[in-house]
């Protein structure tokens, strides 16, 4: 596992380096984030606070990559598609900057972008095998047909729900840093040398940006860093073929998404609300916990259900 520590610690160090150089650049470009109105009144502080973060963070994974590896063409896979989600992510906050909005890219136009990148993802990865792993389940299952359309669901899915669990100092930063050592655990049993690195070099990458981001955060990592690490996400779970296990590893991940689902079906039916606030995270606040012990059990959960993940891959496949 040296090779893995090395490329965490190079994305580590560059992000920070980076971070030093872009933070004053970005405070002085006035790439300041704009806060919702309807959310909770103790972010409008946050108003103005340099975004586009991922812009630290992106490099530094693709070159901590590129420099431990053997470039292989999963890993060029990989990259090519955290950094086309990353791009999308850059031209949605880059207009919310310009036109001074909460809204970027109109919705259709986000879609087209992500659900391109998708397509390419899951027919890259099901010409190479149609098995999934599955837990409990030794063999694996076989999709067939239905494959292609489960691993671009599963991305758009991935791609968006690490996206709307960005809304609290370092929340996405520190989970997919637990994440992506959850995932080097896993691609080294496979035996997949440089998704593995690429994995470290993620948490590498998120530690060195909470250095900026952790509370009372200097730098958001925008839509340009959540988007790009939801598709580094979605890249390495279908590489891995282990879709089935976000369940357990991405499991956060889905919950913030289902009380947005669920809080939107509930007021369209009913009138009423479920939560005080969706995603989950703003729901939390809104009961009177403070953002760093919401984020702090957020960061918690996810490495419970992360070890949880591992011991039933250990358990099924070996």
């Amino acid at each position: 596992m040296k090779n893995e520590y090395i490329a965490a610690f190079i994305a580590f160090a560059i992000t920070v380096i980076l971070g030093a150089f872009l933070l004053p650049v970005l405070t002085r470009l006035k790439f300041g984030q704009t806060v919702r109105t309807d959310g909770p009144q103790r972010h409008f502080v946050k108003m103005g606070t340099p975004t586009m973060g991922g812009i630290m963070f992106i490099p530094a994974i693709a070159v901590s990559s590129i420099v431990v590896s053997s470039k292989s063409v999963d890993l060029l896979i990989a990259l090519f598609i955290m950094i086309g989600f990353g791009l999308i992510g850059f031209f949605d906050d880059y207009i919310k900057i310009r036109k001074k909005r909460s809204l970027g890219l109109r919705a259709n136009q986000k879609l087209l972008f992500q659900l391109v990148l998708s397509i390419l993802l899951a027919f890259y990865t099901a010409a190479k095998s149609d098995i999934l792993y599955a837990p409990f389940f030794k063999s694996g299952i076989d999709l067939g047909f239905y494959l292609i359309p489960f691993s671009i669901f599963v991305t758009l899915g991935t791609v968006n729900s690490v996206n709307l669990a960005d809304g609290l100092d370092g929340l996405v930063a520190g989970i997919m840093a637990i994440i992506g050592f959850i995932y080097t655990v896993i691609c080294i049993a496979l035996g997949m040398t440089d998704i593995s690195l690429f994995s470290a070099a993620i948490t590498g990458g998120c530690l060195g940006f909470l250095v900026y981001n952790h509370y009372p955060a200097r730098v958001f990592m925008g839509d340009t860093g959540a988007l790009a690490l939801g598709g580094a996400l979605s890249a390495i779970a279908a590489l891995t073929n282990t879709q089935f296990y976000l369940i357990f590893i991405g499991m956060i991940l889905i919950i913030e998404t289902l009380s947005v689902i669920l809080q939107v079906i509930s007021f369209r039916i009913t009138g009423k609300r479920i939560f005080k606030m969706s995603p989950l995270h703003h729901h939390f606040e809104l009961l009177g916990y403070s953002e760093i012990k919401v984020v702090s059990l957020f960061w918690i959960f996810t490495l419970m259900s992360g070890i949880l993940g591992v011991w039933v891959f250990y358990l099924t496949c070996f």
